[in-house]
């Protein structure tokens, strides 16, 4: 993975390019500068988590295959913090959680919910993806978890949500599976927690997203917010 120093000369050359090829400005999406405007604190401990996470070799294999390590995404101080099991192929490609397929349903939820994505934070038990999408293997979520119980302590979210079976027995000493237990409350750490399908389950069962937002709707409640009225027009319609 490059150094800052090679992604800035990378930078600079590339600019320098289109400065030859004759361009004269470039258009930044208002995201961007939303968030150029809020640099990270040189000494915040979330940043400096994800700088340790971008190197770790713990799982060989994984780091040896990867493309980029895929931390978490959303607002550091966010009141829901939604947990998956692994990345696949677009979020190893992007460097980001939930941007495939399933990720594009998992937005839709959020949104549903009277939320943003910039509103919560996503994270993976695994930051790094395994081969062909499988199940992570014991001893991979046991040297990845520490970087996401990190992540549940500096953010400190009011609600979690588990996305699927993975995360769910990352973070709960439960012999069930996720049809048993999802819909229920758990408690982690004195955070309230929600297990409930994953998105890519909901994919190839879509019969399934009904509960689902049963689910998502008790989160909300949890969080002292009320569901938009058009998501409820939809939920009845």
């Amino acid at each position: 993975m490059p150094d800052f120093p090679e992604i800035l000369d990378d930078t600079i050359h590339l600019f320098e390019e289109m400065k030859r090829a004759g361009t004269t400005h470039v258009n930044v999406a208002a995201e961007t500068y939303e968030s150029l405007s809020h640099p990270p604190a040189a000494n915040d401990p979330l940043c400096a988590l994800r700088e340790q996470a971008l190197t770790c070799t713990q799982c060989r294999d994984l780091a040896k295959a990867r493309t980029h390590v895929v931390f978490g995404v959303g607002d550091p101080h966010a009141d829901l913090m939604f947990i998956g099991e692994a990345p696949g192929r677009d979020e190893d490609l992007k460097g980001e959680p939930f941007v495939g397929r399933a990720g594009q349903l998992l937005t839709k939820i959020i949104q549903a919910m009277g939320l943003t994505r910039h509103e919560v934070y996503i994270a993976n038990v695994l930051k790094c993806r395994p081969p062909d999408n499988r199940t992570p293997e014991p001893d991979e979520t046991e040297n990845c978890l520490p970087y996401l119980l990190r992540q549940i302590e500096l953010i400190q979210p009011k609600v979690l949500v588990a996305l699927g079976a993975t995360a769910m027995k990352a973070l709960l000493d439960v012999q069930l599976g996720i049809t048993k237990i999802r819909g229920n409350w758990y408690t982690f750490h004195g955070t309230p927690m929600m297990p409930t399908f994953h998105p890519a389950y909901l994919l190839r069962n879509p019969k399934a997203k009904r509960e689902v937002w049963e689910d998502m709707q008790a989160v909300v409640k949890k969080l002292g917010r009320e569901i938009p009225p058009a998501s409820r027009r939809a939920s009845t319609g």
